[in-house]
């Protein structure tokens, strides 16, 4: 049977362009679509622009600090539209670079929005024709979550807080995980009365408990409300004002109200039931360990299959897509030990098992941690600690968790990532030797440990 295209991608972001362009070099015949713009949540509306936010907050605490180093400086002043137009043309390169990168590779783009209409056939709808492909790759990435509380529309999501006119006097941000407590931090850095709420008993979910206590007292040191256990009610508009109501019956007004409740798969009308796809609870669409479907001619790769939802997995899952099924090379992605960034203020980062896992999966371990106050604190006058907590199965030596709340913690974890992955043991971290003065000398010189389990 003849098809028009042998790989058909819908979706491109990270993960659906590394996987076209591989599959294109290696022989296929490869088309792809995008209805909105090309780089998907990371370059669009994820990572790229948060990261660039980010480090506008954080010029605040630099001014701050810059003062105990012997700087006078002027009250420094902020422009939100100059911030968000710069923004704005960083992601207009990167996403015409995506645009470029799959021309010459030889994918045929077509800017309009696919819709399945059966398991080789693909439909287009501002075009209103079809197409077949033997096969399908879905990478459409997911969308923000909103719970179902009377006046959430008058609250924005993560999508909509990169394009606002204008920087809120206030803002509450409601949810626990890494995308509340980054805004909260971006917020905050960039001078507006800044709320985070969250329902659960703390923050961040999921990650280490010396972590999320650390965190949450560094938020409400810089002058975030930190509000936990409780939940949204409904939201009220009044004049310009907004009335947000909790279940413990408190209210509060607010110029905004970020929804940063969790994401979805964005499968919703994607027409997967239309080929008897099977999809998750969350609408994720179940794949194998080589990213297949139920359906053997259509495939998901990163967000839209709710594995691990992070952009360098989706670019490893569209790239061993590729590898197995073009190039006759069976790649099974491995979801293990993936570093982990937070970039909150202070940033965090992770890598392995937290403590309450560790002591599920080994039995008894050893822990060492250290808190201390970093170099540049002590001149600046700022008080805030940083964390750092190295996991060791006491019956290996290996290393099986280590986190890092505090500057540069991101680009600790990721080279420390090697080590982890390799299978380092704590011998091998005492037998490096250190770099001195630096905060990551820190991992190699920890002596006192305190044996948990058994």
């Amino acid at each position: 049977m003849g098809f028009d295209y042998d790989l058909f991608v819908i979706g491109a972001g990270s993960g659906g362009v590394r996987a076209a362009r591989m599959a294109s070099t290696y022989g296929a015949k490869v088309a792809i679509a995008e209805e909105y713009r090309y780089g998907g949540t990371c370059v669009i509306r994820g990572c790229v622009p948060k990261k660039l936010l980010v480090y506008a907050a954080r010029f605040q605490g630099s001014f701050e600090d810059a003062a105990g180093f012997g700087w006078s400086l002027d009250e420094p002043s902020f422009d939100w539209a100059s911030l968000i137009a710069a923004k704005d043309k960083e992601i207009d390169r990167l996403s015409q670079i995506y645009v470029k990168l799959l021309d010459q590779s030889g994918v045929t783009s077509f800017d309009d929005r696919a819709e399945i209409v059966g398991p080789h056939e693909i439909k287009l709808v501002n075009e209103n024709r079809s197409i077949s492909a033997e096969r399908i790759l879905v990478a459409v990435g997911g969308t923000p979550f909103k719970p179902d509380v009377p006046g959430k529309d008058l609250g924005i999501t993560s999508n909509e807080a990169f394009h606002l006119t204008d920087l809120p006097n206030a803002i509450t941000v409601i949810g626990g995980g890494y995308i509340a407590v980054e805004f909260a931090s971006i917020f905050n850095g960039l001078g507006a009365k800044t709320t985070l709420a969250y329902r659960g008993p703390k923050v961040l979910r999921g990650f280490d408990v010396d972590i999320r206590d650390g965190l949450t007292k560094a938020l409400i040191d810089r002058g975030i409300d930190v509000r936990l256990g409780v939940s949204p009610q409904k939201i009220e508009k009044k004049g310009d004002d907004l009335t947000l109501h909790f279940d413990d019956g408190a209210q509060l007004q607010t110029d905004q109200v970020m929804f940063a409740t969790g994401r979805v798969p964005k499968t919703d009308g994607l027409g997967l039931d239309n080929a008897g796809v099977k999809v998750g609870s969350k609408g994720q669409i179940e794949v194998d360990g080589f990213s297949q479907s139920s359906v053997p001619s259509i495939y998901g790769v990163g967000d839209v299959t709710d594995r691990v939802n992070l952009t360098p997995v989706a670019i490893r899952e569209g790239a061993a897509f590729a590898q197995t099924v073009y190039n006759d090379q069976p790649t099974n992605v491995d979801h293990e030990l993936i570093p982990t960034a937070v970039f909150s203020e202070p940033e965090i980062g992770t890598i392995g098992l937290t403590q309450e896992e560790a002591l599920s999966a080994h039995g008894e371990i050893d822990v060492y941690k250290s808190e201390f106050n970093p170099m540049k604190n002590t001149i600046s006058g700022r008080v805030e600690k940083t964390i750092m907590k190295v996991l060791v199965a006491a019956k290996t030596d290996r290393v099986v968790g280590v986190h890092i709340l505090g500057p540069d913690a991101a680009e600790i974890v990721q080279a420390l990532g090697i080590a982890i992955k390799m299978g380092a043991t704590k011998a091998d971290f005492d037998a490096t030797m250190a770099l001195h003065p630096s905060a990551g000398e820190e991992l190699v010189t920890m002596k006192d440990k305190v044996t948990v389990g058994g």
